[in-house]
């Protein structure tokens, strides 16, 4: 299907402990937010973006809402050393969206659900386009010596 608009700015990424998010477990402290705001500032927002639109399922209408609620500037991109991947928070709608009005244009859990999906997805592709693209550093995580041999 396709997306056809323009991309948002790129975050400004928070300075925050990332093992603060519900969802996201990540050990280590250096979480190389400036580096990783760096690359997204110098093209891999941009190309991220790209690839996602080519693909997702998000029409104008929902990324309009998308963008209105701020969500694009909500991300989180922070170095997991002991995975050696880049990590990633993604905005979400909450459960009371409707009860708390977020935006005249939101009138579904289908839509809600959609853009949450959508959220998600291009997240992950940003991170992977960090990993594959931008990241010339290695995890330096190392496992204990005492690890049983299997």
């Amino acid at each position: 299907m396709g997306l056809n608009v323009d991309p948002p700015a790129p975050p400004k990424l928070p300075r925050h402990d990332a093992d603060e998010y519900d969802d996201v477990e990540v050990l280590g402290s250096d979480y190389r937010r400036a580096e990783l705001e760096a690359f997204l500032e110098n093209g891999a927002w941009v190309e991220a973006f790209e690839a996602w639109a080519e693909t997702t399922d998000l029409d104008a209408d929902e990324f309009a809402i998308a963008e209105d609620l701020g969500m694009f500037d909500a991300f989180d991109f922070f170095w997991d050393d002991f995975a050696d991947r880049v990590g990633y928070h993604a905005p979400g709608i909450p459960e009371d969206w409707k009860e708390r009005n977020l935006h005249p244009e939101l009138t579904s859990w289908n839509t809600v659900s959609g853009i949450n999906a959508a959220m998600a997805e291009f997240g992950d592709t940003v991170s992977r386009t960090l990993k594959t693209e931008y990241v010339d550093w290695e995890a330096e995580y190392e496992a204990p010596d005492d690890l049983p041999d299997f």
